[in-house]
């Protein structure tokens, strides 16, 4: 079986447990998350920012499950990481942070800020400059727009190629879609570094990535800067089209009523600017062969347990076998390439 080669929209990396409080000054490392475990080993204390919060600790098939999320070699290891993708088929991937998942629970903005920092350096050293097929999402902080906007401009000045953000912001923050963010958009398209440089990520469930496009897109922040793109991750595709259906049609028939109003269609900027992800789904494909849209991307989701590592040819295989060659070479490395164009392709020989 010929080893179909793809690129990767979405996989992450887990950083050193240690690393926040390793890197930072005693008087801020104290307050990043740590964990104190009952002697029984049932219950766990965690502390974060001077709150701390009891919780049970996983056990049998829960703790069977989040173990084999971590099962893949090169979860940790960026050496063993480039021999899994080459295994795996995976030419070049976007990787995404793992210790920021604690952002929406601190308090302090300095806090909060130098944790991303020191973040950002160590994730650029260790993935970015390791090999050009990994893409590192870059971290900033959604509590103070401000500290969002300098850090934004720091790690595009260092080389990153894209930045991360979760479907909402900090709980202690407005949401997207308010006047307030319009700095952190404006600095977004500033720091564009050609076509797709600088993309926005957004990472969680997939009602949470359809509501961030539908504020960014309503609100009007997507029209006044159309050389921002989306990429919503682990979500499908073919709620894309939906989605710019039903805005189309209120944008349309509610017009009276709308505001602020758009130089372009709801579904034209969608089209145009977002980009979705899928490990699994046939749909995904068919969005793309039958649904004009063209910003489908495959990701492998590694190392996660919902992702293909260990059956990623299969699941290639399975997903593109039948399908139209143009859409093939599109959802497996063209729009990522559209995306990301410094990454080098894959070589003729690995092809052959």
């Amino acid at each position: 079986m010929q080893k179909i080669w793809a690129n990767s929209g979405d996989s992450h990396f887990l950083e050193p447990e240690d690393l926040w409080r390793e890197s930072l000054p005693p008087r801020l490392a104290e307050l990043v998350p740590r964990a104190e475990k009952d002697a029984d080993g049932e219950w766990e204390t965690v502390h974060i920012d001077g709150m701390s919060f009891r919780r049970k600790l996983p056990t049998g098939k829960t703790a069977e499950f989040l173990e084999a999320t971590h099962r893949a070699p090169g979860a940790r290891d960026v050496a063993l990481r480039m021999k899994d993708l080459d295994q795996e088929g995976v030419w070049a991937e976007l990787t995404f942070p793992s210790l920021g998942l604690w952002s929406s629970s601190f308090r302090t903005p300095e806090v909060l800020r130098e944790a991303l920092r020191v973040s950002n350096d160590w994730a650029f050293e260790t993935l970015e400059k390791h090999s050009p097929r990994l893409v590192t999402a870059g971290q900033v902080s959604t509590l103070d727009i401000g500290d969002a906007v300098a850090e934004l401009e720091r790690i595009a000045e260092m080389g990153y190629r894209a930045v991360y953000l979760p479907v909402a912001p900090h709980p202690m923050q407005k949401d997207y879609n308010r006047d307030e963010w319009e700095p952190f958009w404006t600095a977004l398209e500033l720091v564009h570094r050609g076509p797709g440089g600088a993309v926005l990520n957004y990472t969680e469930t997939t009602f949470g990535g359809q509501r961030a496009v539908m504020k960014l897109v309503a609100s009007g922040a997507l029209d006044r800067h159309p050389g921002i793109k989306v990429l919503i991750s682990e979500g499908g595709a073919t709620w894309v089209p939906f989605v710019a259906d039903r805005m189309e049609e209120g944008y349309r028939q509610h017009a009276m009523a709308v505001r602020p109003k758009l130089d372009r269609s709801p579904r034209e900027i969608i089209y145009s600017q977002v980009y979705a992800s899928f490990q699994h789904d046939r749909s995904a494909v068919a969005a793309a062969t039958y649904m004009g849209y063209d910003k489908v991307l495959w990701g492998s989701d590694y190392p996660h347990m919902e992702g293909t590592y260990g059956h990623t040819q299969q699941t290639l295989h399975q997903l593109f076998d039948e399908a139209d060659p143009v859409v093939r070479e599109r959802v497996t490395v063209g729009a990522f390439r559209e995306l990301f164009p410094t990454v080098p392709p894959v070589p003729a020989a690995a092809i052959a």
